[in-house]
């Protein structure tokens, strides 16, 4: 098994990484990567630690090469997870971040991106992210929707979906064990209205799309197979 867990093991965020570059975009700081006369957006929300980890970037920038107008925005407004911080472990971080108001500012983002032109939207989220873009399925605001070792999410959310969507589950994962990954999928296809992909990744733990070591060549092949299944999703949804 490899991969951290990810709330153990911070990145070290970098605000000049990446190929993209930061603008403001619906009230909030955003790293925007891609075409900009593209007609395709792509939302990645972040794990706890926040847009400026680099891997992050970087993923945001593949997805970028794919053709989309891939927007990170800072939805935790320059307050990301400490990890060594004693006076505020992440049960009390969460109360200041939580994912109900990750969704409602997604919404402005997106209503930013259509009054740019951008005609269909894709989300996908990392960790804490995937908490927030669950949510968002189940508004009409996006076409597509991928989960990437979200944290807690409830039935109430799943059943809530209204688009396409696909949950990418580690093996290993503390804060969304396989057995919750099975549960989800049971419930999607309990829709067969409802197209959904669920995959479970053997041999990698929570974090491991975006909390990888890019030095690890294993690491980063396991990594790109969830980069490449979220790809495939978005391609065959969001046009």
């Amino acid at each position: 098994m490899s991969g951290p867990q990810c709330c153990s093991n911070p990145p070290t965020l970098n605000p000049s990484s990446g190929a993209g570059h930061v603008e403001k975009l619906g009230g909030l700081k955003a790293y925007v990567s891609g075409p900009s006369d593209s007609k395709l957006a792509i939302l990645l929300v972040s794990d706890v630690f926040g847009f400026e980890a680099p891997n992050l970037r970087m993923v945001a920038d593949k997805v970028a090469a794919a053709g989309y107008y891939v927007v990170v925005p800072d939805f935790l407004n320059g307050d990301p997870y400490v990890p060594d911080d004693a006076n505020r472990p992440l049960r009390v971080w969460i109360k200041d971040h939580a994912p109900d108001k990750g969704c409602e500012d997604a919404k402005t983002i997106i209503a930013a991106l259509k009054s740019k032109g951008l005609t269909a939207i894709g989300a996908a989220g990392f960790c804490w992210g995937g908490m927030v873009v669950v949510k968002l399925a189940g508004c009409n605001d996006i076409q597509a929707a991928v989960l990437l070792h979200p944290g807690p999410i409830s039935n109430h959310d799943i059943n809530a979906v209204k688009v396409p969507i696909a949950i990418l589950g580690a093996e290993v994962d503390n804060y969304f064990p396989p057995e919750e990954l099975k549960k989800c999928g049971e419930l999607l296809s309990s829709k067969p209205e409802l197209e959904s992909f669920v995959k479970m990744y053997p041999g990698v733990a929570h974090g491991w799309t975006v909390r990888y070591n890019a030095e690890e060549e294993s690491a980063v092949k396991r990594a790109e197979e969830a980069h490449e299944d979220m790809l495939n999703w978005f391609a065959k949804h969001v046009k």
